[in-house]
């Protein structure tokens, strides 16, 4: 293993709830070995790249009802090809060389199973992201 992939295995934190088994598929073993890891990494710049998103974009996202919200984050991930894009470059700029290797076996599943773990995390933190605003203010 050469020192980037160990030291970017070495940097990631533990998920103790992900269980692998010989029964999972390719892609759900990708995800709780890869994809998981790598977003609870990258959580705080994720957060910081919404909030960017956010203030580019007028900050309209403060002014809307929870629900709203919730929405929002789904949509800009969904339609901003370039934002979802840059999100995924967060993701993917962490894997390792084997890792790659393995993601591009199937990237347009690892994509969508990568960008709905961001939206969840992204709407897990949504009173973080009105609460930091308001400190702002």
């Amino acid at each position: 293993m050469d020192s980037r992939s160990k030291s970017l295995l070495d940097i990631r934190p533990e998920i103790p709830q992900a269980h692998f088994n010989s029964q999972m598929s390719f892609d759900e073993r990708f995800q709780n070995r890869t994809l998981r890891p790598v977003i609870k990494l990258q959580n705080f710049l994720l957060v910081e790249a919404f909030k960017n998103y956010v203030n580019k974009h007028k900050g309209v996202f403060h002014d809307l009802s929870l629900e709203k919200k919730l929405q929002y984050i789904e949509r800009a991930i969904q339609k901003d090809i370039k934002f979802r894009n840059s999100l995924k470059g967060m993701v993917i700029g962490q894997f390792t060389v084997e890792e790659y290797t393995d993601y591009i076996s199937n990237s347009s599943a690892l994509n969508k199973r990568m960008m709905n773990m961001v939206v969840e995390r992204l709407k897990d933190q949504v009173q973080l992201l009105d609460h930091e605003a308001l400190l702002q203010e």
